[in-house]
């Protein structure tokens, strides 16, 4: 029987997906275990997959964490993706390709920031979800300062972009690729209208739904896929938000994305064939 891990951080409860995740790996003939990243017990070669999903305590040690991704092998995402997709300076490279992202600019340590007009935010190059996230207006340029000096302090650089207003009539679209194809998608609601210390995880589920994805923007995340050379992953998620120029892209999310399988439970049938497949 293969042997497969899936690897998580050390809050093993984190992913509302997992259960489904697992009993679908298992009931698909796989012995499956739940690995902590960096535990240093874990024989990550006595496996013959390792399966990356809720690793997200990564965004303060990022090297950390590249490191040992590139010591586990037969690791998926593989370890390119997940250098890559970790930091979003990437989505530089995105809008070199010709793709339409949401207008970016980077504050890396030592910078100092500018702020578009109009609302804006303020975020890390490396993190999971929205922490270390925040919106703020036109007359709170001090408190952006001090929110950027914040994080340069920590080390992280900072990605700041004009606040889309469609993210609060439309929302997110988040688009996920199960074995290149696409299984389902979802509307993500306003993230950052609240306080960051109420964004807990009910008020998080609280703005998902199901989604019927429109074919511009599922033609954009392909294309974006297939640019940057991961059309093919055993998943994928990708974040589009409705700007004034159509679909832009907001994150690639190639390392540990919600999959939202509780929304689309066949979506982890989906994913343990996609295994099945990559161990053949």
């Amino acid at each position: 029987m293969k042997r497969i891990a899936v690897a998580t951080c050390s809050d093993l409860e984190i992913d509302v997906d997992t259960p489904q995740t697992l009993a679908a790996l298992r009931s698909a003939g796989l012995e499956t275990d739940f690995c902590v990243w960096d535990d240093p017990s874990v024989d990550w070669n006595s496996y013959d997959l390792t399966v990356v999903r809720s690793t997200w305590d990564y965004a303060t040690r990022r090297n950390e964490f590249l490191s040992w991704a590139r010591s586990v092998p037969r690791l998926l995402n593989p370890y390119e993706v997940i250098e890559y997709s970790t930091d979003k300076h990437y989505l530089h490279d995105v809008e070199l390709r010709g793709h339409r992202i949401i207008s970016s600019s980077f504050c890396d340590v030592g910078m100092t920031p500018a702020f578009p007009e109009g609302d804006f935010v303020v975020k890390p190059c490396v993190g999971a979800g929205s922490i270390g996230a925040d919106r703020f207006s036109p007359s709170e340029h001090e408190r952006a300062t001090a929110h950027v000096a914040s994080l340069h302090e920590q080390g992280r650089d900072v990605l700041i972009q004009p606040y889309i207003d469609a993210i609060d009539t439309l929302g997110e679209r988040a688009l996920i690729f199960i074995d290149g194809e696409l299984s389902h998608a979802m509307t993500k609601g306003a993230m950052l209208n609240v306080a960051p210390d109420a964004r807990d995880m009910i008020f998080r589920r609280e703005q998902m739904s199901l989604a019927d994805p429109e074919p511009d923007a599922v033609e954009l995340a392909n294309d974006v896929l297939s640019s940057v050379g991961f059309s093919d992953l055993l998943y994928a998620r990708v974040d589009l938000v409705k700007a004034q120029q159509g679909w832009s892209l907001m994150e690639l999310e190639l390392v540990e994305p919600s999959l939202f399988i509780t929304y689309k439970p066949e979506a982890a049938d989906l994913l343990a064939t996609a295994v099945l497949k990559r161990l053949s």
